[in-house]
């Protein structure tokens, strides 16, 4: 193994223990598409396109992770999502 190769397997180890938490929003019959993804833009800071694609699985999976990170960094947001009347819990 090379040395480069050492450094990205550390790093991969590292990036998996700090993004050990995410949150998955669940789908409902209540919220229209358009609400879902203005929420992602603004709680999670998505691009139009990751809110569509979130959404969209969402709709037809029944769930998606919209955000991952640490559990503090991770908590306001799930409180914001709930708060606006969406289903997310924090895993």
């Amino acid at each position: 193994m090379s040395t480069k190769e050492k450094i990205q397997e550390d790093v991969d180890v590292l990036e998996q223990e700090i993004h050990k938490y995410e949150i998955v929003l669940h789908n409902d019959d209540v919220n229209t598409f358009d609400f879902v993804m203005d929420s992602l833009m603004d709680v999670c800071e998505h691009t139009l396109e990751q809110a569509e694609q979130c959404t969209i699985l969402v709709h037809y999976k029944g769930k998606c992770t919209v955000k991952t990170g640490e559990y503090d960094y991770l908590k306001p947001r799930c409180s914001k999502l709930l708060s606006l009347g969406l289903s997310a819990e924090i895993i």
